[in-house]
């Protein structure tokens, strides 16, 4: 009946505003902010597949994908802990078929999974090279491609890529090439899949940190203790993701939003909360 129609309408929008039991597949999630994202949803009671490679605790990084489980399910959420490697086609696919067989489908993807090589272009090993553009850009590519079905089912369905706004100032190219050319191209795959589903009416936007943020890839690979205190908590990301994968997926797409930004167009003020050290004057992050 038409009562019957308007009520599944009325159903289907309102849990557009809802996250709970709402399927999330996170790349690289076992830690930092990928973890963050997860444990925000998971507080809302949102399913969420943690796809990362650690599945054995490593010396000097915290976390594997079944201890982010189990702070997932400790918060509220469903977790579903998938080792994958971005860079494996099969173990790609194999992994959001699971997720959408055990949660009914997937609403929302999360690109978060990246490596870091900061070297100069006449230091920068091919090895490494390839590495970075096939976790960055090509791993960001394949798993898009295969969630596209499942996101077209999807209610609400957003792709959310962690890379910054498109910017040809030689700047960032010079300081290192290798780095900014892979992360520039998860940035070019949400400018180019937002034109291309959009009528399907699948969101893809970018979302990039304002300031450097607290993880294991700041402390290990870029400057350390000092510039952990200079750095602002994955929460900032987290609660930045949220309200951008809340908003209904025709009213935002192709965007690249900075998280104080984000959260700033909703009246927040207080980013105080976020600081590592409200003592220590804040690190802008690379690309802003």
């Amino acid at each position: 009946s038409l009562g019957q129609v308007i009520f599944a309408f009325l159903l289907r929008r309102n849990m557009k505003f809802k996250m709970k039991k709402r399927t999330i597949f996170i790349t690289g999630g076992s830690r930092g902010i990928g973890k963050a994202i997860a444990l925000r949803f998971a507080k809302e009671g949102a399913n969420i597949a943690i796809a990362a490679k650690t599945v054995e605790p490593h010396p000097k990084l915290e976390g594997t994908i079944f201890t982010a489980a189990e702070e997932i399910e400790q918060m509220g959420g469903q977790a579903l802990p998938i080792q994958v490697d971005v860079r494996d086609e099969e173990m790609v696919k194999n992994a959001l078929e699971k997720t959408a067989n055990l949660f009914g489908g997937i609403d929302i993807l999360i690109n978060n999974a990246s490596a870091i090589n900061l070297s100069k272009s006449s230091e920068m090993s091919m090895k490494r090279y390839d590495l970075i553009h096939e976790i960055n850009v090509r791993g960001t590519f394949m798993v898009s491609k295969y969630s596209i079905p499942y996101l077209k089912e999807g209610v609400n369905p957003h792709i959310l890529n962690l890379s910054p706004p498109l910017n040809m100032s030689p700047f960032w190219f010079g300081k290192h090439l290798a780095y900014t050319m892979s992360k520039y191209g998860m940035s070019m795959i949400v400018l180019g899949l937002a034109e291309e589903l959009k009528n399907d009416k699948i969101a893809v936007n970018a979302l990039w940190p304002k300031t450097t943020i607290a993880t294991a890839a700041v402390r290990n690979v870029i400057g350390g203790e000092e510039l952990i205190n200079c750095s602002r908590t994955p929460q900032i990301m987290a609660d930045a993701a949220y309200v951008i994968l809340s908003k209904k997926n025709f009213e935002c797409t192709g965007q690249f939003l900075v998280d104080e930004d984000v959260l700033r167009g909703t009246g927040e003020n207080d980013f105080d909360k976020y600081a590592v050290d409200t003592s220590k004057q804040l690190m802008p992050d690379f690309f802003l």
